[in-house]
């Protein structure tokens, strides 16, 4: 295990969002309590006699923020695609997929969103990707039922609709299509945030041999009992204050070393759970960067023919 990483202290934001604030909010992204109950219970919460509402308000996401890479770079080429999805939702998948410019092959990496589809952040970390040389495909979740609504709540009110084993089959399907895209090396990397992260280790189950690197970020570990099956080499990043993903890791880590897993981990100190996702407050400029830069590396190692 690496030792903790200590990015350089961020710029301050706009406002300081009281930690209550941030568990509510914590709660509401994982769907444990709606947006009503989300603002009025934030509302409840006064800070020197005031209430915190307009806390609650400043974490809700910003997209027009979130892209750092426009959709007509002149480094990349974007477009959607559609490809089969057998034993998935419905029999089709939808992503969004991005190249560098180039004739190619290029290393591949498929980039899995949290539990509410393909938002506009997801989308430009796919662009991310593509300018720093691999071949990025984004698929949408949510693409059997229509695909993302163009907000996170009902995003991620259909999400929780699907049925989980086929959304899980949908991503592997969508990982298998990417490592056997022309324009593919053949070597596959995975990446995820949140939802995304835990299917990023679940991926490393699926595929075995088949995915060569993986970089869940603050996900769900996969099953002590799976780990056997994972060959990828794992970096794994967490978010210093986040004590449901974090409790996860020390069985995680017994079982990646008892099982001969490559990997290593990068702990944030002081960051919150989605702390990559520039859209939103929890965000934190240096320690994301730190963590992507240390993510294309990664893969730059893992996915070189």
């Amino acid at each position: 295990m690496s030792p903790e990483e200590k990015p350089p202290e961020s710029k301050p934001s706009e406002e300081k969002i009281d930690p209550r604030v941030f568990e509510l909010y914590d709660e509401y992204c994982h769907g444990y309590i709606d947006r009503r109950t989300f603002l009025s219970r934030a509302a409840a919460i006064t800070i020197g006699g005031v209430s915190a509402l307009s806390m609650a308000q400043a974490l809700l996401p910003r997209y027009a923020e979130a892209q750092t890479i426009s959709f007509t770079d002149r480094r990349i080429k974007g477009t959607y695609v559609e490809y089969p999805s057998p034993g998935g939702n419905s029999g089709t998948m939808r992503g969004y997929l991005v190249q560098p410019t180039g004739d190619g092959p290029f290393p591949a990496v498929i980039i899995f969103h949290e539990n509410r589809g393909l938002n506009p952040y997801i989308e430009d970390v796919a662009r991310r990707a593509a300018v720093a040389g691999f071949l990025a495909l984004a698929p949408d979740g949510l693409a059997p039922i229509g695909g993302y609504p163009g907000n996170d709540d009902d995003g991620r009110t259909m999400q929780r609709s699907l049925d989980r084993e086929k959304l899980d089959q949908d991503m592997i399907n969508s990982a298998r299509f990417l490592k056997d895209h022309a324009l593919s090396n053949g070597r596959l990397g995975a990446t995820g945030f949140c939802w995304g992260g835990g299917m990023t280790n679940r991926l490393a189950v699926a595929l075995g041999s088949d995915l060569d690197a993986g970089v869940p970020y603050y996900g769900a570990t996969a099953a002590s009992e799976d780990v056997p099956k994972i060959e990828a080499a794992l970096m794994i990043v967490y978010a210093g204050t986040d004590r449901r993903i974090n409790a996860m890791w020390p069985e995680y880590e017994e079982a990646l070393k008892a099982n001969g897993v490559t990997y290593e981990m990068h702990m944030f100190e002081g960051t919150l759970h989605g702390f990559h996702n520039n859209s939103t407050p929890r965000y934190n400029e240096a320690a994301a960067a730190q963590a992507w830069n240390l993510t294309v590396g990664f893969f730059r190692r893992h996915l070189a023919n």
